[in-house]
């Protein structure tokens, strides 16, 4: 963990580059720093995922963006960060905050244009069962 996954309708894959948001997105995600200037989320367990979904209902239909002058094709974006329990409130919203600047500055173009929605929520576990098994650790955890 961390682990940010995107889910987002299928019409954006035409406007924009899901990869090249992901990237981004796990690129910030590294330079996270805690109050004491930790770096929060480790290099090896970060995981960006975006999933399109090709059937999808937003809103009125469109009704509401045609009549202010859209298309009435409504897009939509909702990540979610699920991290391990163990770090403060400052440093989630420090997080959330640093997270949302990046989508923000990727879809700024994209919402001149059309209509989208975008959410960001950061989910904390309570874990019942987490296990690993990981050769991607190893990779950054050299002392």
């Amino acid at each position: 963990m961390p682990h940010l996954v995107i889910l987002y309708t299928g019409q954006l894959d035409q406007a924009v580059n899901m990869t090249s948001l992901c990237r981004q997105l796990a690129d910030t995600m590294l330079t996270v720093k805690d109050e004491s200037g930790k770096q929060v989320f480790p290099t090896g367990g970060t995981r960006v995922l975006a999933y399109p979904a090709p059937h999808y209902a937003i809103a009125d239909g469109g009704a509401a963006g045609m009549a202010a002058g859209g298309d009435g094709d409504y897009a939509f974006a909702y990540l979610n960060l699920r991290t391990g329990r163990g770090r403060s409130e400052a440093t989630h919203k420090h997080a959330g905050e640093t997270l949302l600047a990046v989508v923000h500055s990727f879809f700024a173009p994209l919402m001149a244009t059309k209509h989208i929605g975008v959410t960001l929520q950061i989910d904390v576990g309570q874990e019942v069962f987490d296990a690993k098994h990981s050769s991607l650790h190893p990779l950054f955890n050299k002392a």
